[in-house]
């Protein structure tokens, strides 16, 4: 369903002071979303600032190269004047880290702009609309109904956005509208052939070794309709790379012939396992990561348990296979 834009353009035509952030482990539509929004505010002449709750990916520094885009540090005093916040790309707490915490406590006015069917209630106006492919179109809408120019540095943001998060116009939620706004963005200025090298021709060695473990380990269950594989953490020290360079390595596991339902299992260096769920639509995995406090899309969710590897395997197996039932 189409969002009624009137509330957020009269909270953007009434305030001066934004914070702009995403959610952890940032992807090219979470960033993207970020630059673009800042770009058309200070466009029309607001104060933005942008943070984000997790460490900068640097596989996408081409995106922001100023790196404007802060790590949030609490408790949040250089944020304490902001008169509005908006959170892109994402709904729930469990997906803000530490500046979910701060802005629990924060009076400025809270905006959520978000294609995810997963959400919680984080205290504000709530832009959602699940039947969009990517944040990015929803942050050209939100432009649109400003009344903004796509520069070309928002256009390059919003195209990576959109193109990532439709696999490069590959997955399921790709359709005649999707391309209809990437060609709006090329003709804004952006670069589809240079954002396609730096997206993925530009991996590194220590990323391409840590998915040599990925896909050595995989293994394929239940009648071929389960694969998995699983990242522990000393993994990173030993083939050098870091925990974003895991990105996309999910995708492998539903590439399988046969398989149903793809997880990748992360150990994270902070304690906890991360599962990165991809289906072929059988089943719906956003159910599912929401039954272990995650979510996401039908396709495509994630979910972290506080517990071992082991038993983070059983329980989620477990739930998958009675879905598969």
């Amino acid at each position: 369903m189409p969002i009624d834009w009137s509330p957020f353009v009269e909270i953007v035509r009434t305030h001066q002071r934004f914070l702009i952030t995403t959610h952890v482990r940032p992807d090219p539509d979470g960033l993207g979303s970020q630059l673009a929004m800042a770009d058309v505010l200070e466009g029309m002449g607001k104060s933005v600032q942008m943070v984000i709750a997790s460490n900068w990916p640097p596989r996408y520094t081409f995106l922001d190269p100023d790196r404007r885009i802060a790590r949030f540090a609490p408790p949040g005093e250089a944020h304490k004047e902001v008169q509005v916040i908006m959170v892109l790309d994402t709904g729930t707490w469990n997906q803000l880290g530490d500046f979910g915490d701060w802005m629990k406590s924060s009076r400025a006015k809270k905006v959520v702009i978000d294609h995810h069917v997963s959400q919680d209630d984080l205290g504000g106006v709530l832009l959602q609309d699940i039947s969009s492919e990517a944040t990015g179109r929803l942050v050209y809408e939100a432009a649109q109904a400003l009344g903004a120019t796509i520069s070309p540095r928002a256009a390059s943001c919003l195209f990576a956005a959109v193109a990532t998060d439709t696999g490069w116009f590959r997955h399921k939620n790709t359709t005649p509208a999707t391309f209809a706004l990437a060609e709006k963005l090329q003709q804004a200025g952006a670069d589809p052939n240079a954002l396609y090298d730096a997206i993925y021709e530009q991996n590194t060695v220590a990323r391409i070794n840590l998915l040599g473990l990925v896909l050595q380990r995989m293994r394929v269950i239940d009648d071929g309709k389960i694969a998995y594989s699983e990242v522990f953490k000393d993994d990173y020290a030993k083939t050098g790379a870091i925990p974003q360079d895991t990105e996309d390595a999910v995708g492998y596991t539903r590439s399988v012939v046969g398989v149903e339902v793809g997880l990748l299992f992360l150990e994270q260096p902070v304690g906890g396992i991360k599962v990165s769920f991809r289906s072929r639509g059988k089943v719906d995995v956003a159910a599912i990561a929401e039954s272990f406090g995650g979510g996401g899309h039908k396709l495509a969710s994630g979910a972290t348990l506080h517990t071992s590897m082991a038993e983070a395997q059983t329980r989620v197996l477990d739930a998958l296979r009675q879905a598969l039932r």
